[in-house]
């Protein structure tokens, strides 16, 4: 890239920076998967594998937080922001946000096309018709379009049958989130390594529930979480308009009064602490915060119940576990 201008620095610059920070769970449950396959410690497909994801990962950091208008990730500015504050900084013309959008979505790009370059580096193993492809292929696929249903139910939801709130809500974080952030990244390590039919399904039924408690745990901590912990404003996910499960439970289990209340001040950017506050009082008092927990708690055991029947040596197993345990019971 430096070959094509020093003026793309900023492109370069803004993905490293994304991609040293982070979790890690897709890339570690890849290489879990791949050795709980059979396949060799540090071996350079593997490697190329997580790196692969991580960019994936990066891509769809960036580009969900210009939908979701959040300005913050990590803590810093988000990409779009960082641009737009590039533009300010150095006295440019016409529109900084502006700017800022265009700039972050071709980064977006550009960690997208980075990442299809590195899986297909992993030569034959990744081949076009191999397990691992097919793995891959689908789950960028499911991952835009949960994207599409999330921005679909925050401006649809409000005139759709509230009784199927939770429903839809699950609907989006089972593909949005859960089957990429857990389920397909341990696939497709097993699938990389060879794995049996048998071993990938005994993955599925391990990893999707524990994605779907992961992303409820999220959604839990986009409401109630600690910004010095989350990286993130206090109720940032009630001013993206985000219509969760907790938000599912709370607008079928409050109140008329209160049920309007949270259906009238969701997705406001100017909305208050004092208004989070209340949005969070009416979740708690109506039950849907300990209706939430206990979903988590339910897809939690359903997951460690099938992580147990995994023909697993102990290491993958115990790394597996320790995986788990984190992305249930995690603070950020």
């Amino acid at each position: 890239m430096a070959t094509i201008s020093p003026d793309v620095a900023p492109l370069m610059g803004s993905i490293t920076s994304l991609v040293t920070g982070g979790k890690r769970l897709r890339a570690l449950m890849c290489y879990w998967g791949w050795r709980g396959a059979g396949g060799e410690s540090a071996h350079p497909d593997i490697i190329t594998a997580g790196c692969a994801l991580e960019l994936f990962q990066a891509a769809a950091l960036i580009h969900d937080d210009i939908i979701d208008r959040s300005d913050t990730r990590r803590g810093g500015p988000s990409v779009h922001k960082r641009f737009s504050q590039l533009h300010e900084g150095e006295g440019w013309a016409l529109d900084s946000e502006r700017f800022g959008h265009a700039a972050a979505i071709l980064t977006g790009d550009l960690c997208l096309s980075f990442s299809e370059e590195a899986f297909t580096e992993i030569g034959s193993r990744a081949a076009s018709g191999t397990p691992a492809r097919r793995i891959f292929n689908l789950m960028r696929a499911e991952v835009m379009a949960g994207q599409y249903l999330d921005i679909l139910e925050e401006v649809a939801g409000p005139v759709r049958d509230r009784a199927g709130a939770v429903h839809r809500a699950q609907s989006i974080i089972r593909f949005k989130s859960a089957k990429y952030s857990t389920e397909h990244p341990l696939a497709l390590g097993g699938a990389l390594a060879g794995a049996s039919e048998e071993l990938l399904q005994g993955y599925s039924a391990f990893a999707l529930p524990l994605g779907e408690a992961f992303q409820l745990r999220d959604d839990v901590l986009g409401v109630f979480g600690d910004p010095g912990t989350t990286g993130k404003p206090a109720g940032d996910d009630l001013r993206e308009g985000k219509r969760t499960v907790l938000v599912g439970f709370a607008i079928n289990q409050a109140g008329a009064a209160d049920s309007s209340y949270i259906d009238t001040m969701l997705g406001r950017q100017d909305l208050g602490e004092a208004e989070v506050a209340e949005i969070r009082r009416i979740i708690v008092d109506c039950g849907a915060l300990e209706a939430t927990e206990s979903m988590i708690e339910e897809l939690s055991n359903e997951a460690f119940e099938a992580l147990e029947r995994l023909p697993l040596a102990e290491l993958p197993l115990t790394a597996l576990r320790q995986l788990a345990e984190a992305a249930v019971s995690r603070a950020a």
